[in-house]
């Protein structure tokens, strides 16, 4: 049996060959902070759980007001500045981690360094916009993806260094780590080669989207698109259910060996390698990708009836439930996300896509923030039933998507210029 040669393995685009290094650097630093994070903040800073609890919370909900001024400004002074800048920045606040000692010295830093996450993740999405060709933007983002799970997959295992240590300069040495990291992708963005995008001025000139570059922001006013935003926000709730809600199933309310728990992240990380970039074939068009996210949707509605069995059933069964379970989920996120991409790039203005990456990212930053407490609290405690409400929640956004779309195509087809005949 041979070897892939490793130039088998990379992407044919250098475009996206280098973005890729960047996303790898990236998610190795933060595979390390997120899985030592919590442990830091209690054992070495010393602060309460539920104390870490609100100051996470109410970072989260900066970060959910971050996407939308974060995408104003790349639209206002371009994607790959703004970009530099709030990297730039997010590396600086990650050093003050190992700095504080007050609580609310904490949560205004948590604050401040998550606004700057989740703006800089707006403005990323818009320059990939700018950079990737409209019909490879998604199968781009795809390979991202993959590449992303990968650099999370080693920094996380990285990071059992430090908790296996157990050491203040362990947690603090992975906390600068990240923190370097953060730095060196700002100098890396400066490399990328941000080409001028005559077609897309021409097309925002001709009225395209009247309100790019006022001061006003165009995805605010297209009520489709904001509803698109919405149907995928509740969808991107499936990343709590996995991260969250399905750890604490198996490990509180079934009899599935507790190792389960790392084995479903296991299957999840090894599905989304694997699948992503072929579930974004056929997403060129909206109505495809709407349909791509439907059946995205009703798989992951599929996965919770199946992980909700999993309670009151023999050990081996439970197991074997829980896989397929997350099975199921695993595939309907790769079609989801690609659905979710391909609209999110598709049903925008080509003058404005930090606008519209900001607002489609505020939706999911939204599910981050709330998907947590939405699934301990109304899911996990209610048995079957909690697990089929949720899963009877993602059919019906799943299903809703192509309605939406819809609509978005009779909104711009009612506002493109009619030509007047020459005479």
């Amino acid at each position: 049996m041979t070897t892939p040669h490793p130039s088998r393995l990379l992407h044919p685009d250098p475009i996206v060959r280098r973005l890729a290094a960047i996303t790898l650097v990236n998610t190795l630093g933060n595979g390390l902070m997120m899985t030592l994070s919590a442990l830091f903040f209690t054992q070495m800073l010393g602060f309460g759980v539920a104390q870490v609890g609100v100051g996470l919370t109410a970072a989260g909900l900066c970060g959910v007001l971050a996407g939308i001024p974060a995408g104003w400004a790349a639209d206002r002074w371009g994607s790959k500045p703004v970009l530099v800048v709030l990297v730039a920045a997010e590396a600086a606040g990650t050093v003050g981690y190992v700095l504080v000692h007050r609580f609310t010295a904490f949560v205004l830093l948590a604050c401040v360094v998550t606004a700057l996450d989740r703006g800089s993740s707006a403005v990323r999405n818009a320059l990939y916009a700018e950079v990737l060709p409209a019909d490879r933007r998604v199968a781009g983002r795809a390979y991202l993806r993959v590449v992303t799970n990968v650099g999370m997959g080693v920094g996380t295992a990285l990071a059992a260094l430090a908790l296996q240590s157990d050491t203040r300069a362990a947690y603090v040495a992975a906390i600068l780590a990240d923190a370097v990291s953060f730095a060196v992708v700002a100098v890396m963005f400066l490399t990328v080669q941000v080409a001028a995008r005559a077609q897309e001025v021409a097309a925002a000139a001709a009225g395209a989207e009247p309100d790019a570059g006022t001061g006003r922001n165009p995805a605010l006013r297209n009520l489709p698109f904001l509803a698109v935003t919405a149907l995928n926000g509740v969808l991107c709730l499936q990343f709590a259910m996995i991260e969250v809600g399905v750890p604490l199933w198996i490990a509180r309310h079934t009899a599935a060996p507790r190792v389960m728990v790392a084995g479903s992240l296991m299957v999840n990380m090894v599905m989304v390698v694997a699948l992503q970039v072929r579930a974004t074939r056929g997403t060129e068009e909206a109505g495809a990708a709407a349909r791509v996210f439907g059946r995205g949707g009703l798989l992951i509605a599929a996965s919770c009836l199946v992980l909700g069995l999993a309670h009151g059933v023999p050990g081996t069964a439970a197991a074997l439930l829980v896989v397929a379970g997350v099975a199921l989920q695993g595939l309907g996120e790769v079609y989801s996300q690609a659905g979710g991409w391909a609209l999110s790039y598709g049903l925008a203005g080509e003058g404005a896509h930090g606008a519209y990456q900001g607002v489609f990212n505020t939706g999911q930053s939204a599910a981050m923030m709330f998907g947590p407490a939405l699934v301990t609290g109304a899911v996990i405690g209610n048995g079957l039933l909690g697990w089929a409400v949720l899963g009877g929640l993602f059919a019906l956004c799943g299903l809703a998507m192509a309605p939406a779309v819809r609509w978005s195509g009779r909104r711009s087809a009612a506002a493109a210029p009619v030509a007047v005949p020459v005479t």
